[in-house]
C-alpha cells in the first residue's frame, strides 16, 4: 500500500550482516546447543560496585527523577573534562568544549545529523566499525572510503594512511569536509601514536577539514602501548572533536553513557540538535558516571587486565589449534585472517560454518566493509575456559576441512 511513498533514507542503508549470524545464533541456542560467543563486543562483567552503589544512592533522591539535561549535567561535563586533564594533560571547557552523549554511537550519530548538508563527503577508512560510515549516509551525505594499511603487529601505516587520504583530496568532488579515524581501531585492532595525529591536524589545518576521533579503547591497551588522544597536538582543537564511551573501559555498556569534547563548533553544533532530540540521560546514570571518571581507577586496571588474559589465552590456544593470528596491542577483539584451509569460504560461509560445525560465533569481516572479507572479528567475551573448549572446536573443524 503506498508504494509511492519511499523511505529514502532506509533505502540507503544496506541489511544489517551481523543479524544473520544472530539469528543463526539463537536459532542453534533454541535447539540445544551450546554456542560460545564471540560476535559482539559485549563486555560480560559487572560494573564496578562504587559506581552501581552511587547509582542506587542518586535514584533514592526526590530530585533526580525528572527531566535531565540534554549535554549532560555540569558536573558529568565537568568529570570528562578532569578525566582529560589527568589521562592527557588536555584541557577542556566544560561548558562549550564538551558534551555527555546516550553512548559514543548515539553522540557520533547526532553530531553527523549535526553537521552534514545534503551531497556533503566524509572520509572513513575501510574495514571500519559500521555506524562510522552509516552515520553520515542516514544524515544524507556520502562516504569516500580507503584501505586500512597495517603490518602484523597491527600497527598502523602512516605512510600509507596519508598517501591515500591526500589521493582523496586531489580526486574527490566536492572536497571533503570530514575525516574519521578510530585508533584503537574496530574492528582491526590497529594502533597509532602521537605523530600520526601531528602530521594529520597539520593536514586538516591545510586542507580544511574537520576530524573525528573515537577512542572507544582508549584503555584496553597491553603491553606497554598507551593510546594517545588527538587533542594531545598543538591546535588540535581548532580541527577536531573525539568520542569515548564508559562502555568498555568500565563495563557499562547497557548505561549508554559517552561523551564527545574538543572543538567548540563541532560540540556546540551537538549541543544543539541533542536538545531537540532528547532530554539527557537519567540523571543518576550521570551522577554515578561521575564517580566512574573521578573515582578510583584500579577496576579500570582489573578490567584491562582481563582482557589481556584473555587475549593471551585465545592467540596462544588457537595457534594450537591450527588457526594462526597475532596479538593486538589493544581492543577486546581479536582480527583474526580466516586460515588458509578456508580462507576461499569468504569471511560470511567462514562465521556461518564456525557456527553451525563448531559452536563459535564471530563477526564476519565483510560486515566492517569490503576490506574487511578475509577476516573474522573475535571478541574476548568469554571466559578462559570456555576459550580454550572454543579452540578444541575450531581444531576439530579445521581438521574436518583438510580432510
Amino acid at each position: 500500500m503506498f508504494d509511492e511513498i519511499r523511505f529514502n533514507t532506509i533505502e540507503r542503508l544496506p541489511g544489517y550482516v551481523f543479524a544473520q549470524i544472530n539469528e543463526l545464533k539463537l536459532a542453534a541456542r533454541h535447539a540445544g546447543d551450546d554456542i560460545i560467543d564471540f560476535s559482539m563486543g559485549n563486555p560480560d562483567g559487572r560494573t564496578p560496585q562504587h559506581i552501581i552503589d552511587k547509582l542506587v544512592e542518586s535514584a533514592q533522591k526526590d530530585g533526580t527523577h525528572g527531566y535531565s539535561v540534554s549535554k549532560g549535567i555540569f558536573k558529568l561535563r565537568l568529570a570528562i573534562c578532569n578525566w582529560y586533564a589527568r589521562k592527557y594533560g588536555v584541557t577542556l571547557d566544560p561548558n562549550t568544549e564538551a558534551v555527555a552523549t546516550l553512548g559514543s554511537k548515539e553522540g557520533f550519530v547526532h553530531l553527523a545529523q549535526a553537521i552534514i548538508n545534503p551531497g556533503d563527503v566524509a572520509v572513513v577508512p575501510d574495514p571500519a566499525y559500521p555506524i562510522h560510515a552509516y552515520a553520515f549516509m542516514i544524515a544524507g551525505g556520502n562516504v569516500h572510503k580507503f584501505g586500512l594499511d597495517y603490518n602484523e603487529k597491527y600497527e598502523l601505516d602512516k605512510e600509507q594512511f596519508f598517501i591515500k587520504l591526500k589521493k582523496v583530496f586531489r580526486e574527490s568532488a566536492p572536497k571533503p569536509k570530514f575525516v574519521v579515524v578510530n585508533f584503537p581501531h574496530n574492528p582491526t585492532c590497529v594502533t597509532t601514536d602521537l605523530s600520526f595525529y601531528e602530521e594529520l591536524v597539520a593536514y586538516a589545518k591545510e586542507e580544511r577539514f574537520y576530524i573525528i576521533s573515537d577512542i572507544a579503547y582508549a584503555d584496553l591497551s597491553f603491553d606497554g602501548y598507551e593510546t594517545p588522544s588527538i587533542l594531545q597536538v598543538a591546535g588540535a582543537k581548532d580541527v577536531a572533536v573525539e568520542c569515548y564511551t564508559l562502555s568498555k573501559s568500565y563495563n557499562m555498556a547497557g548505561w549508554r553513557v559517552g561523551f564527545v569534547v574538543g572543538n567548540k563548533k563541532l560540540v556546540g553544533a551537538l549541543q544543539k540538535i541533542k536538545s531537540w532530540f532528547d532530554y539527557g540521560m537519567f540523571t543518576p546514570i550521570q551522577v554515578a558516571s561521575t564517580v566512574a571518571l573521578d573515582g578510583p581507577q584500579e577496576c579500570v586496571d582489573e578490567i584491562r587486565e582481563k582482557y589481556r588474559k584473555r587475549r593471551d589465552v585465545l592467540v596462544e590456544s588457537f595457534n594450537n589449534a591450527g588457526w594462526e593470528m597475532e596479538k593486538p596491542q589493544s581492543t577486546m577483539f581479536i582480527w583474526a585472517k580466516i586460515p588458509k584451509v578456508a580462507a576461499h569460504l569468504g569471511s560470511m560461509e567462514f562465521a556461518k560454518q564456525l557456527l553451525k560445525e563448531a559452536k563459535i560465533a564471530v563477526s564476519p569481516g565483510i560486515g566492517f566493509g569490503e576490506a574487511g572479507d578475509g577476516y573474522v572479528r573475535i571478541a574476548l567475551i568469554e571466559n578462559e575456559n570456555r576459550i580454550r573448549q572454543a579452540a578444541r572446536n575450531v581444531k576439530k573443524y579445521l581438521k574436518s576441512l583438510e580432510g
